[in-house]
C-alpha cells in the first residue's frame, strides 16, 4: 500500500492561480475526499496527482516516492472517472482485464483478478455482456472494478457516481465503502457533494478558491466548522448564520443571553445547525414564512433578527406561515464565527 503527500502543490493557468499552496497526507489506506463547489480546484489537484496535469510548483510523493515528473503509468496508480469510460467495442470481461493487460500481467492472474474485480463490485453475470446492454450503475461498476482489478496501491476517483440517479448513488456508495475498506485501497475522491462525502471518507479536505480551508473526520467538519464556508457548505440544509451584535462580552438574542468563547468588539456571527434549534419558550422570535413536510422534520423557513434562517422542527409539531415561534439554540452545538474574517473564534 501507499501514502500520498502533496506537498506545497501549487498551479497557474495564465493569470489565474487555481491552485495555492496546497500541501495534504492521504495515509496507508485512507480515504481521503476533496470536497468544494466547481472552480475550487479539487479536480485539477487530483489530475496533478495522476499526472494528467503539471503543477507549476511542489511535488507529489506516492509511498515515499517523488513522483512529480513521472507519466501516469509509472505512478503505480488506478483513475476512475465521472463518464465511466468503458470501452464500448470491448465485453465487460475485456473492459476489467484491460488494464492488467497493459501490463503484461500473465493469463491465469487476469483471470482470478477479474473474477475477484467482478464479484465485489457484483457484476459478475454481465462479464460476456458489451456497456450498451448495460445500465449506466453497471457500467460505473465496470469501471470501477477495471480499477480495482489492477490492484494499485493507490486509486484516484474524480466524480465516480455524480452521473447516477439519487438511488443508485446510494446503493453504489454504500457497495464503495465496503469493498474499498475490504481492499485497503489509498483513495483520494473528488465530489461537490457533501453527503458524499460525509458517507464515503475518513477525512474530508474542504476546498475553497484554490485552497484546503478545513481537513477533518466528517463529523468533525460537520460539527465543527472552522469557517463560515464551510458550515455554509456542509449540510443540507446548511448552517444558519445570525450577525449579532456584542456589548461587554456578551450576546442578547431575544430572551437569551449568550457569551461568545473569546473577546470580540462590535459583532460577532452566530452558527447553528437547524436541527439544533428547539421550539422553546423565552428564546429568540422566529417568524415562519414557509412550512415543508419532508417526512422525518418539518423544514420551517423564515426571519429572526432580520436575518434569514431555517429551522428543522419534529414532523408531530403544526406550524403555519405566518407565525411567529419561540426558538433556543442548544448551546453544545453553537459556532462562534469573527465576523470580518469568517473564521471560528476559539476559545481563550
Amino acid at each position: 500500500m501507499a501514502d500520498i503527500r502533496i506537498d506545497a502543490v501549487r498551479k497557474q493557468f495564465g493569470a489565474m492561480e487555481a491552485l495555492k499552496q496546497i500541501s495534504l497526507d492521504v495515509r496507508d489506506g485512507e480515504f481521503v475526499a476533496l470536497l468544494g463547489p466547481s472552480g475550487c480546484g479539487k479536480t485539477t489537484l487530483l489530475r496533478i496527482v495522476a499526472g494528467l496535469e503539471t503543477q507549476t510548483s511542489g511535488r507529489v510523493l506516492i509511498g515515499g516516492r517523488d513522483v512529480s515528473t513521472l507519466p501516469p503509468r509509472a505512478r503505480g496508480l488506478a483513475m476512475v472517472f465521472q463518464n465511466y469510460a468503458v470501452f464500448p467495442h470491448m465485453t465487460v470481461r475485456q473492459n476489467v482485464a484491460f488494464g492488467l493487460q497493459m501490463l503484461k500481467a500473465a493469463a491465469d492472474r487476469i483471470t482470478r483478478q477479474v473474477q475477484r474485480s467482478a464479484e465485489l463490485m457484483h457484476i459478475e453475470d454481465l462479464l460476456d455482456r458489451y456497456p450498451a446492454q448495460l445500465s449506466g450503475g453497471q457500467r460505473q461498476r465496470v469501471a470501477v472494478a477495471r480499477a480495482l482489478a489492477v490492484e494499485t496501491a493507490v486509486l484516484l476517483m474524480d466524480e465516480p457516481l455524480s452521473n447516477l440517479d439519487a438511488l443508485l448513488r446510494l446503493q453504489m456508495r454504500a457497495e464503495l465503502k465496503a469493498v474499498l475498506a475490504e481492499a485497503g485501497t489509498t483513495t483520494l475522491y473528488v465530489t461537490h457533494d457533501q453527503t458524499e462525502a460525509m458517507g464515503l471518507a475518513d477525512r474530508i479536505a474542504v476546498m475553497h478558491e484554490g485552497r484546503i480551508v478545513q481537513m477533518a473526520p466528517p463529523v468533525e467538519v460537520y460539527r465543527k466548522p472552522r469557517t463560515v464556508f464551510v458550515g455554509g457548505f456542509v449540510g443540507n440544509p446548511p448552517m444558519n448564520f445570525l450577525k449579532l451584535p456584542v456589548n461587554a462580552g456578551e450576546v442578547r438574542l431575544g430572551a437569551l443571553t449568550l457569551t461568545p468563547p473569546s473577546r470580540v468588539n462590535g459583532s460577532v456571527v452566530l452558527g447553528v445547525r437547524p436541527e439544533d434549534l428547539e421550539l422553546s419558550e423565552g428564546g429568540f422570535g422566529f417568524r415562519v414564512q414557509v412550512a415543508e413536510p419532508l417526512g422525518p422534520h418539518i423544514l420551517l423557513t423564515g426571519e429572526a433578527e432580520g436575518q434569514h434562517m431555517r429551522v428543522a422542527i419534529p414532523p408531530d409539531r403544526v406550524v403555519r406561515a405566518g407565525e411567529t415561534v419561540m426558538l433556543r439554540p442548544k448551546p453544545a452545538h453553537i459556532a462562534w464565527m469573527d465576523a470580518e474574517s469568517g473564521l471560528a473564534l476559539e476559545g481563550e
